[in-house]
């Protein structure tokens, strides 16, 4: 059965350990509201945007299957506490992807039990924590998720992501970053995973005000836009009967 999208607003959830910020001055002093609330006040800016937020130490995590059926994209934050996320969230949350929920997934969610789920592999990388500045270069500017960017544009600090990156092949690599040390990274893909599209994008180290830059902000929002839901088609496997007679077995 297959349900066409009809709600107006695109509902978006923000999902983050909200670990950090309450045990790293530096952290809250950038994030007073936490990380989740960066991403959601920048979203509100656009009409026709609703936010709400999800944290890991909520009763099942804020994902309970209700918050799963009223959002259309989901935003995953997460670091320092991959392994206590509940393989049976993980599972739900993957379900809701398959069935047609877009799925933005942010720095180090990049070995989260959820991304790594949706891509089959190790997700594993180079990385460094230092004084590296980063260089987005936009290369795919006619995606929908470049829209209204430069050629490239610049974080003056940033922790420090280098391939090989282990993902399955990108539908599109919309962004390579190039760091101060000289390394460089495929900081912003696609994929489909079922019904659902997927977003991997690089920046956004919790003691850097990653989330506060412009281009950064933008890049999300156009992520949550191109990654909203058309359809929602429940997981089946019905028996199909035929819709012209068979031939009688001999």
């Amino acid at each position: 059965m297959s349900t066409t999208t009809t709600t107006a607003a695109i509902r978006v959830t923000v999902w983050n350990e909200y670990r950090h910020e309450k045990k790293n001055a530096t952290v809250a002093a950038i994030y007073p509201d936490g990380i989740h609330e960066a991403i959601a006040a920048a979203l509100r800016k656009h009409p026709g945007v609703e936010t709400r937020a999800a944290t890991l130490d909520e009763p099942e995590h804020g994902l309970t299957q209700a918050v799963l059926d009223a959002t259309d994209v989901l935003i995953w934050w997460g670091h320092m506490a991959h392994h206590e996320v509940s393989d049976d969230i993980v599972r739900r949350v993957h379900a809701r992807v398959l069935e047609g929920m877009g799925m933005i997934v942010l720095h180090s969610a990049h070995e989260s039990k959820i991304f790594m789920a949706l891509m089959g592999d190790t997700c594993s990388l180079k990385w460094r924590e230092a004084t590296d500045k980063e260089r987005l270069w936009v290369v795919n500017r006619s995606h929908p998720i470049a829209a209204g960017l430069p050629e490239h544009f610049e974080l003056p600090a940033e922790e420090m992501y280098g391939e090989p990156f282990g993902i399955p092949e990108p539908e599109h690599v919309i962004f390579i970053s190039w760091f101060t040390g000289g390394e460089v990274f495929r900081s912003g893909a696609t994929w489909q995973r079922g019904n659902g599209r997927i977003f991997y994008f690089r920046p956004g180290h919790e003691t850097y005000p990653s989330y506060h830059d412009a281009n950064v902000q933008r890049v999300l929002a156009n992520a949550v836009f191109w990654a909203r839901p058309t359809v929602r088609i429940p997981r089946a496997c019905p028996r199909a009967e035929p819709l012209e007679p068979l031939p009688v077995k001999g």
